[in-house]
C-alpha cells in the first residue's frame, strides 16, 4: 500500500494599518458607497504617478520583525502585469525579486494532541497594493475601487507545513503577531487577512515535490484546514485512479465542503516582471530599523507569560486573550484603574462578552467604556455590590451609558451594611434558625459556610456585606464553641 504525504505552503495577505492607500493620499474605506474612495492612482489614469506611504512601510518592517524575518535595506517594487476587471492600470505594482524582508520563521503547534511544537521557515515578505472588488448582482458582475491600491503584506511561506493543522496552526500564530504587532486588524470577515494554500502529495520517502494545486483566497482558519483535506483526499483520489495532477487555481465552496476549479495556474514568466519605472529603489537606513524593532509591543508569547505570572491567568484564559486583541486591551484598562486582574478577566470574558453576544452587538459596539465598568467592578471588589448585583446594573447601564450608577444603585436599594450592628442582628437570626448547619460547620464542614452566608444575605435581602458577614459568622459560631 502506497502511503502519500502532504508538502503545503501559505501566502497570507495581510492588510495593513494605514489610513490612506499605499500610493495616494486617498483614505482607505471599503464600507462606504462603492467607487466612492478612488484616486487617480488607483484608478489607473494615464499620467498619475505612484508615491510610497511612508507608514506601510513602517508596518511591513515591523511584520518582518515580528516573524523573525531578515529585513533588506535594499528593495525594490515591481509591475506584475496581467489583465482582470478590477485592475484598471492592468498591472499590479509589488515586490518579486527585492522585498522587503527576506527568511524568516514561526514556531508552531504541530500535534493538536501532544501540543508538539517545531518551526517552519518564511520565505520573504513583500508589499504590494490591493487590486478592486467584483460584485457580483443578479446576471451582471460589477466592478467597486474602492478596495484597489489597498496597502498590502504577502507573507510567503516555505513548503514546510504536512498537515491540514499545520496550516491552520501557522496561520492563527501568524494572525496573532501581526495584530499584535498592531501591524494588521487581522478582521476574516471583512477579508483583511485570508491565504492561498498551495497544496501537493508525493509518496512518504520521495524528495521531489508533486504538481501543486493553489486553493485561493480563504478567509477562515477553519476553511483553510478543511479545504486542504479535501484537496490532499482528492489528489491521492486522482494519482491512486492514474489520473494526473494539474497545476491550477482552485476555490473553495464551503457550502458544499469541496474545492474546484477556477483557472489554470500562471507561472511567474506569465506576469512578465518588471522594475516599476515610476517608484526608485526603497532604500532603508538601519537606525530607522532599529529604532522599530526597539519599540515592538510585547508579543504573544511573551505576553503569556505575562498573563500568567503576572495576572495569574490560567492558560485557557491567557490563550483567549491574545486571540481576542479587543479584549485584552479592555481588561489592561481595568487593571490600570485598579481592578484586580482575574477579577476584570472573568467579568469580562463571562458577564461582557456573554451579554454582548445576547443582544447581537460586537465588541466594538460596546455600549461602556473600560472606566464605567471599572467603577462598577471596583464597588464589587470592595464588597459593595454582589456579582449578581454588578451584572445586573452592567445590563442596565448598557441600556442607559449616560445615566448615574450611584444614583441607581441607591434606587434599588443595593447600598451594603457593613456597620457591626446591624449585621450583627441577622447573622444571629440565621445561626439561631439553622442549628443544625451551624453544628455542621462546627463539627469542621466547612462547604456549609455559603449556606449560612446566603441566608445571611436573604435576610438582609441583599443588603449585608458579603465579606463581614463571612467573617461575623465565623467568630460568632467560634465564639459559642
Amino acid at each position: 500500500m502506497v502511503i502519500y504525504e502532504a508538502v503545503i505552503g501559505l501566502e497570507v495577505h495581510a492588510q495593513l494599518l494605514t489610513k490612506s492607500k499605499i500610493f495616494c493620499s486617498v483614505e482607505i474605506d471599503n464600507r462606504s458607497e462603492p467607487n466612492s474612495h478612488v484616486g487617480v492612482v488607483s484608478a489607473g489614469l494615464p499620467g498619475s504617478l505612484p508615491v510610497l506611504n511612508r507608514h506601510a512601510v513602517e508596518l511591513a518592517v515591523r511584520a518582518g520583525i515580528a516573524c523573525h524575518c531578515e529585513i533588506n535595506l535594499d528593495s525594490r517594487f515591481d509591475r506584475k502585469n496581467y489583465f482582470y476587471p478590477d485592475l484598471p492600470k492592468g498591472y499590479q505594482i509589488t515586490q518579486f525579486e527585492h522585498p522587503i524582508c527576506g527568511e524568516g520563521f514561526l514556531d508552531i503547534v504541530s500535534d493538536e494532541k501532544t501540543g508538539a511544537k517545531r518551526r517552519v521557515r518564511i520565505q520573504r515578505i513583500h508589499m504590494e497594493e490591493d487590486a478592486g472588488q467584483l460584485m457580483h448582482v443578479a446576471s451582471s458582475t460589477l466592478v467597486n475601487l474602492n478596495r484597489a491600491g489597498t496597502p498590502l503584506i504577502e507573507v510567503v511561506g516555505h513548503p514546510d507545513l504536512r498537515t491540514p493543522f499545520e496550516a491552520k496552526s501557522y496561520l492563527k500564530v501568524l494572525h496573532s503577531l501581526l495584530v499584535h504587532a498592531a501591524v494588521s486588524d487581522g478582521d476574516l470577515e471583512e477579508g483583511n487577512f485570508r491565504c492561498d494554500a498551495n497544496v501537493s502529495i508525493r509518496k512518504v520517502g520521495d524528495t521531489k515535490l508533486g504538481t501543486r494545486t493553489e486553493i485561493k483566497n480563504v478567509n477562515s482558519f477553519r476553511f483553510v484546514e478543511q479545504a486542504i483535506e479535501y484537496e490532499i483526499a482528492r489528489q491521492i483520489a486522482v494519482v491512486e485512479a492514474g489520473g494526473r495532477i494539474v497545476q491550477e487555481t482552485r476555490g473553495w465552496d464551503s457550502a458544499a465542503s469541496k474545492t474546484f476549479t477556477m483557472r489554470t495556474k500562471e507561472d511567474a514568466d506569465d506576469y512578465r516582471y518588471f522594475p516599476d519605472p515610476d517608484l526608485p529603489p526603497l532604500k532603508l537606513e538601519a537606525a530607522w530599523v532599529k529604532s522599530l524593532r526597539e519599540s515592538m509591543p510585547e508579543l504573544p508569547d511573551a505576553l503569556m507569560l505575562t498573563l500568567q505570572n503576572e495576572w495569574g491567568l490560567g492558560s485557557d484564559e491567557a490563550e483567549l486573550l491574545i486571540q481576542q486583541r479587543q479584549w485584552l486591551f479592555y481588561c489592561e484598562k481595568l487593571v490600570a484603574d485598579g481592578v484586580e486582574p482575574k477579577a476584570a478577566v472573568s467579568f469580562v470574558l463571562t458577564e461582557l462578552v456573554g451579554e454582548l453576544n445576547h443582544v447581537g452587538l460586537s465588541f466594538s459596539q460596546n455600549p461602556l467604556n473600560p472606566s464605567q465598568l471599572s467603577q462598577l467592578l471596583k464597588k464589587t471588589q470592595s464588597g459593595s455590590l454582589s456579582r449578581r448585583q454588578s451584572k445586573e446594573l452592567m445590563i442596565w447601564w448598557m441600556g442607559e451609558p449616560n445615566a448615574d450608577l450611584d444614583k441607581k444603585i441607591e434606587a434599588e436599594g443595593w447600598v451594603q451594611v457593613d456597620s457591626s450592628e446591624a449585621l450583627g442582628v441577622w447573622v444571629d437570626q440565621v445561626i439561631q434558625a439553622h442549628p443544625e448547619q451551624v453544628q455542621d460547620f462546627k463539627d469542621g464542614k466547612d462547604k456549609i459556610l455559603p449556606f449560612l452566608m446566603g441566608q445571611v444575605m436573604k435576610t438582609s435581602k441583599g443588603k449585608a456585606h458579603p465579606q463581614r458577614v463571612s467573617e461575623m459568622l465565623i467568630a460568632k459560631i467560634r465564639c459559642k464553641d
